[in-house]
Order: structure tokens, then sequence, then C-alpha cells
């Protein structure tokens, strides 16, 4: 982003300017994609937005999926279309060992540290100055909440600095692999599947 980019930017340029849930774009398709493909078990979705890829994985492979995101409007959405989903920080009301998979497409467009988030797309869209912003603590916790075995799916964008989110995968302590990857005029998409090393 550059310096003079005004509130309310990251939305107008995903054509959602009204908007306050993150639907459906690239990114959620990719992530469906790898979940049809590995989920297995009980399935979280982290920052589930309007509860697309959590109710495709449920429909698609029969498995019991629960939706989590900051915006209760989300939430609320994703129940509409038949996903369990609460108001959550992240992982933090889930308990210890409960999910084989945990999905997440985390907030990753890089944003100006002057840009302060005044509205739900903002959340949605905004992964602080480094794009990790939320990458971090969701690697740091997400290993607390997965079952022994499991798989997490975890949404990476070029964006974000692709070998510093390696980085920080090792050092969470799960190994990683591709499970789909495409790229855009502006950035590449990849899927990892992280299980512990």
């Amino acid at each position: 982003m550059t310096d003079d980019a005004s509130e309310g930017d990251l939305a107008a340029r995903r054509g959602l300017d009204d908007a306050v849930v993150y639907q459906p774009a690239e990114d959620s398709g990719l992530l469906a994609e790898a979940a049809v493909a590995e989920a297995r078990g009980r399935v979280l979705e982290v920052g589930t937005g309007s509860g697309w890829v959590a109710a495709r994985v449920a429909s698609e492979r029969d498995l019991d999926v629960v939706g989590s995101d900051l915006n209760p409007h989300a939430a609320r959405q994703a129940r509409d279309r038949g996903v369990g989903a609460v108001v959550a920080d992240l992982l933090s009301p889930f308990r210890a060992d409960t999910f084989d998979t945990v999905c997440f497409n985390p907030p990753y467009l890089p944003t100006d540290p002057e840009n302060e988030w005044s509205d739900w797309m903002e959340h949605a869209l905004s992964g602080g100055e480094s794009g990790r912003e939320l990458i971090e603590p969701f690697l740091a916790d997400v290993g607390r909440v997965l079952a022994p075995g499991g798989v997490v799916l975890l949404l990476v964008s070029s964006l974000t600095g692709y070998e510093e989110v390696l980085a920080l995968i090792e050092e969470a302590g799960f190994d990683h692999e591709v499970v789909v990857e495409e790229s855009f005029p502006f950035e590449t998409l990849t899927v990892l599947a992280l299980r512990r090393a």
C-alpha cells in the first residue's frame, strides 16, 4: 500500500466497498479445493467469513465442520449457510487436541501502518505491515488445538513473504508440503499442508 492509501482502500481494490463480510474469491476457491482433498475428522475453519469454504467441505466430504470469525456478521452469515460458527479471535476459545484439520485463509494484504482498521472488511483483508500479523499468532497456537496426526491447511500469498512464512512454520514445529498453487497478475497463492515435524 502507498502512504496516501485511504481507509477502505483494501475493500475498494477488491470491489467490496459496502461489504461487511468477506465473500468467496480466488483464495477461497483454492483453500476449498485443498480442504476437500485433504480434510478429515473434525474440521475448524478459522476466519470463516461467509462460511462458503466450510460449507463446501461439510457437503462434499460429509465432515463435521466448525467455523470461527472475529466478525459477528460473518459468524451469522456462516450459520445461515448451515455452518456451526462462533465469534472468536483466532483459536482462543478452543480446547487442546480438538480438531483433526484446521483451515485458515488469513488476512494477508500488507497494509500501511498509518492506515487504521476502520471496518470489518479492513480486518478481513489487512495482514498488518508485513502481511503476517495474524499468521504469526495462528502458527504459534494452532499446534495446541490440533489433534495428534492432524493437518493444518494454510493459504499463503507471495505478498506476505513466502520464505518468511516458511520460517515461521518451521519455528512452530511443522513440516510443510504444497497442496495447490496458482499464480495471478499480482501474487501467487499457495495452500500448504502443515503436519507436526
